[in-house]
């Protein structure tokens, strides 16, 4: 019996792969490379000495992704394909749509034809859309401000629909808040393609000098410095939650979401300090008007993780920022060398 693990070469992705082998689970990746590199899983055997199957294959691709599941006898899927990046998603809403909604409708109806009916969905934080209050709890109202955090959400209420349709469908909605950090090894870790649309490879590309200084949008927000508040998770805290939730939907049924974050919010400028601090690098920054959308404060409640997975969030900011260098140190041009074919 194997895990299916859809865009299981991103960052996310290979994180959680190389964690459930080391939870002794079997794999099977699903991945059409178009934001990721094979290299990533070249790394995760070199890392478990562990071999699993690899296929090349968009979810969009029916015949393709029947094949997979005809082929091999799949216990349960970790789904993560999807594109990701808010600023494109309002650019291209039918590329978004048509890609992630799409993707998953095909997944979730060949995982139904082969009777496979556990999955772990790869969801976030961007289904609160513009929140209230923080700590965001699960029960808060549901909304999104943007094309890409729309797909998320409608993917739940598929998904729900799913479980109401027949009950022996098990679904955990994984609500990731910021990731960051790397493997602790140095060989994994974030690798945007182009300029990066996320504030931690931000950061170390300007640290390495690939990038001449730090866009901060807006310090006039009320927080303690005028700069944005964020919950940041280490990636290796965060597929341990996969892990965690894989082992409730294999032993139960029914559906439920889950807030993967520390329960702690940090601002821009406080990133920056602990960033400077942990790898002697200093990062010029300069000030730069709000970006539509964006809100003072986003930090999750952890607790029904917590209580329900038994899962907690154990990784320091400092070793957030600290594994994020080593990373970035030891590969300045993220994956970029010559692939070695898995078969």
């Amino acid at each position: 019996m194997s895990i299916l693990v859809t865009g299981g070469a991103g960052f996310i992705g290979s994180h959680t792969c190389l964690e459930l082998l080391n939870s002794n689970h079997q794999i099977i990746v699903l991945d059409n490379f178009s934001n990721s590199n094979m290299e990533s899983l070249n790394r995760v055997k070199n890392l478990t000495s562990k071999e699993f199957k690899v296929y090349d294959v968009n979810l969009l691709d029916r015949e393709s992704v029947d094949h997979v599941f005809r082929e091999n006898h799949i216990e349960a899927v970790v789904h993560f394909a999807g594109l990701k990046a808010v600023g494109e998603s309002v650019e291209k809403p039918n590329y978004y749509y048509q890609n992630n909604i799409t993707g998953t409708l095909v997944l979730t109806e060949m995982m139904d034809k082969y009777n496979v009916r556990n999955l772990v969905f790869s969801s976030s934080a961007t289904v609160y859309g513009v929140p209230e209050d923080v700590p965001i709890a699960e029960d808060f109202p549901l909304s999104a401000t943007n094309p890409y955090g729309r797909t998320k959400l409608m993917i739940e209420e598929i998904l729900k629909d799913l479980y109401v349709s027949s009950n022996d469908w098990s679904i955990a909605f994984l609500r990731y808040f910021n990731p960051i950090g790397a493997h602790e090894s140095g060989l994994i870790g974030e690798d945007p393609k182009g300029i990066p649309n996320n504030l931690m490879p931000y950061i170390t590309q300007v640290a390495t000098g690939k990038l001449p200084e730090l866009n901060v949008f807006g310090n006039d927000y009320s927080t303690p410095d005028g700069t944005g508040v964020r919950d940041y998770i280490h990636v290796v805290d965060l597929a341990k939650g996969h892990i965690k939730a894989l082992e409730k939907v294999l032993s139960e049924s029914g559906v439920e979401a889950y807030n993967l974050g520390t329960g702690q919010g940090y601002s821009v400028l406080e990133l920056v300090a602990a960033f400077e601090k942990a790898s002697g690098q200093k990062i010029p920054y300069k000030i730069a008007p709000r970006r539509p959308g964006d809100i003072a404060e986003c930090y999750a409640d952890p607790s029904k993780a917590e209580r329900e997975l038994g899962w907690k969030a154990e990784k320091s900011l400092e070793e957030m920022c600290l594994d994020s260098w080593r990373w970035q140190e030891g590969n300045p041009e993220g994956y970029l060398i010559k692939e070695v074919e898995i078969k």
